[in-house]
């Protein structure tokens, strides 16, 4: 007798899209593999985060998160703490980063996702565009990335078949990532600490049309629906509402912030390999 895997769930936060294009095609390509049905948990907006989602014993969570200074997002980290319950759920760990390092966040996603009664059976890190630059890892995940996607998902498929309840999985480790670290220090590029965390994006009045496209993909919730040229609540850089601007009337100016991007620039163009862990 094997796992019976009735259902496959993507369960992402994703901003920018890629971590969860990622997590998309990894989790549908399982489901597909599998013969079951696929569903989408994308816990990006605000009111996502109002449910608690539980998970049950025959089915598979495929979890994705970008790394933002080297660990999951600190202001989703609660979220993920205490927004899912599973009890013994199969699951794939997987988090992307912006081709400078995915340092703690893998095992920190590992950690949380243990924590909340999953068992994660593979996992995978993935370099993707750095939503800070037009510079780095661009057209990432490209297709041969995607292609890679697929592979991984078939090596997951075949240690599902492989256990014969998700009580026997063992988790992979992760090679010289074993503890969660302290957060990235951002660094200017004379190598002096960069200190942007009070940096938020401006709006070009001239070009903003007032569409409210800002407002709507804000993952804060911060953007203000009365002026979209005002944040009123916290920005964590995600880059969403400088991204989706139809305009581009949206910009980052703070000075500290600018040579954060520069110094990324000028170290961390290098092109980087997914890393699979199994």
């Amino acid at each position: 007798m094997r796992m019976n895997i009735k259902k496959v769930k993507a369960v992402y936060f994703s901003p920018c899209k890629s971590t969860g294009k990622l997590t998309e095609r990894i989790a549908f390509r399982v489901a597909k593999l599998l013969d079951v049905p696929a569903e989408i948990i994308d816990f990006t907006l605000p009111k996502a985060r109002e449910n608690k989602y539980l998970f049950k014993k025959d089915e598979l969570a495929v979890f994705g998160l970008p790394t933002y200074a080297g660990r999951i997002p600190n202001k989703i980290l609660p979220f993920v703490k205490e927004g899912f319950l599973a009890e013994s759920t199969p699951a794939i760990c997987i988090v992307t980063y912006g081709n400078r390092s995915f340092d703690s966040s893998l095992t920190e996603l590992l950690s949380e996702t243990g924590n909340n009664g999953f068992k994660a059976l593979a996992l995978s890190a993935w370099p993707c565009r750095h939503v800070f630059s037009d510079k780095i890892a661009i057209g990432r995940p490209s297709e041969e990335d995607l292609k890679k996607a697929d592979y991984f998902a078939e090596r997951a498929r075949d240690l599902i078949k492989k256990y014969k309840s998700a009580d026997d999985i063992k988790s992979p480790s992760i090679p010289g990532k074993e503890e969660v670290l302290p957060y990235y220090s951002p660094k200017k590029d004379d190598g002096e600490p960069a200190v942007f965390l009070k940096a938020k994006p401006k709006t070009d009045s001239g070009k903003c049309i007032n569409c409210g496209v800002c407002a709507s993909v804000c993952p804060m919730g911060s953007v203000s629906y009365k002026n979209f040229s005002e944040v009123n609540g916290i920005c964590i850089k995600c880059q969403a509402c400088i991204k989706n601007c139809p305009e581009q009337a949206k910009y980052f100016d703070d000075e500290a912030f600018l040579s954060h991007v520069r110094m990324l620039e000028n170290n961390f163009t290098a092109k980087k390999e997914p890393e699979i862990y199994i």
